[in-house]
């Protein structure tokens, strides 16, 4: 029997995960921040470890080094499994010492197994290679857990009880975006945005546990959003206030279908990015990259107005001051072309006053985004777009 330690503050994706690999045959502990997991690579000696980078007492990152620091350990198998979005921390974790990183929101129970199963049998055989044909196979474990629910419990059983708690979870999601608009005082907000954090990381880890893949993708941007407005809650302003708004506008729209389907990538979008400015439009780059998303970028307008013609694109973002056609004339000529008559528009302008928003919708803009503007809410405010489009496209 296979020995699985999964550390993970979030009780609910702990079980779940428990659970399923309990099911499958491991032996498994859980422990819910990082120096308790310390603790059980010590005294439970697993197999493989399943680790949050985001724990209390002590980060992920910090739990990798001490396990590679620790005898006998620096070869165990370290899983992270966290947020897409958290890169830099996903960076030093595989400086660290991690041997393989995967997305909660990309990757399901059934995947997560597969990987896990994978990476074992392949150090099983490196194990016998070494030894000379003779395979060191895990003993039972004494502290294993056992699977929360009862035997008469079945994982449908499991995703119905999920989808009945989406309409709590979104109206405490509602609720604490309420008290961001009401509340200017920063403290509050700080604490408010905490809490929206880690209700959006629940459901992120949640949503991708039952295969609710568009949910989770969805979750998993307003949790990185929520998670730097946290840590900046002067950034907390009316353009992000709308972005979440927005974001959880269309989660409920999500939450309303309570569908389970394909946990696989979405199809690769194209978005186009027009922008005269260099830096602002790496920026944009940038910060679409950390939604995963790839775009044709383009610092002419007439260059882009030809495009337009020619290829249908499943969001543009355009800045206004541009020369040539600007932004306004862009967005009203590409109304007029057939294969983007309906495509969603966002400006990025540092253009920020009543008349140009006035004016981006008239010429037929869908969204607006004021410069400087943080590449996270970008990510978010592009997704939403994104996403509502796929499943308008599957109703």
């Amino acid at each position: 029997m296979k020995k699985l330690l999964i550390i993970e503050d979030d009780q609910v994706v702990a079980n779940i995960y428990r659970n399923k690999f309990a099911l499958e045959g491991y032996s498994v502990e859980a422990a819910a921040d990082g120096e308790t997991g310390l603790q059980l690579v010590r005294t439970f000696q697993p197999d493989i470890v399943l680790l949050d980078l985001l724990l209390p007492k002590m980060g992920g990152v910090d739990v990798i080094r001490q396990i590679r620091a620790e005898p006998g350990s620096s070869h165990l198998p370290i899983v992270v499994f966290s947020n897409t979005y958290l890169t830099n921390l996903i960076q030093e974790a595989r400086a660290a010492g991690a041997t393989k990183c995967l997305s909660k929101a990309n990757c399901s129970p059934k995947q997560v197994i597969e990987i896990i199963s994978r990476m074992l049998k392949s150090s099983s055989r490196e194990a016998t290679e070494l030894d000379g044909g003779v395979s060191h196979a895990s003993g039972s474990a004494t502290g294993a857990l056992a699977p929360n629910q009862s035997k008469a419990t079945t994982p449908q059983d499991n995703t119905r009880a999920f989808l009945l708690s989406l309409p709590s979870i979104l109206s405490n999601i509602r609720l604490g975006l309420t008290t961001l608009v009401r509340n200017p005082d920063l403290e509050i907000r700080r604490a408010e945005a905490e809490k929206l954090y880690n209700q959006a990381r629940s459901l992120t880890g949640g949503a991708a546990a039952h295969n609710l893949s568009l949910i989770a993708q969805m979750a998993e941007a307003m949790e990185a959003l929520f998670k730097e407005l946290g840590a900046k809650p002067k950034n907390i302003n009316a353009s992000t206030l709308r972005t979440m708004a927005a974001a959880i506008d269309f989660l409920a729209q999500l939450v309303e279908k309570r569908q389970t389907g394909s946990s696989q990538k979405s199809p690769r979008a194209k978005v186009l990015v027009v922008d005269d400015e260099t830096i602002s439009r790496h920026a944009i780059v940038h910060a679409l990259a950390k939604a995963k998303l790839e775009c044709i970028a383009v610092d002419d307008s007439k260059v882009a107005d030809a495009m337009l013609q020619e290829t249908a694109f499943n969001l543009v973002l355009l800045d206004v001051d541009m020369p040539g056609l600007n932004g306004f004339e862009l967005c009203t000529n590409l109304r007029r072309y057939q294969l983007n008559k309906q495509v969603p528009v966002i400006f990025v302008t540092s253009l920020n006053d009543f008349e140009s928003r006035t004016q981006s919708m008239i010429s037929g803009g869908t969204d607006f985004i004021g410069k400087p503007f943080l590449f996270v809410e970008l990510a978010v405010k592009a997704l939403v777009y994104l996403l509502r489009n796929r499943l308008n496209s599957t109703s």
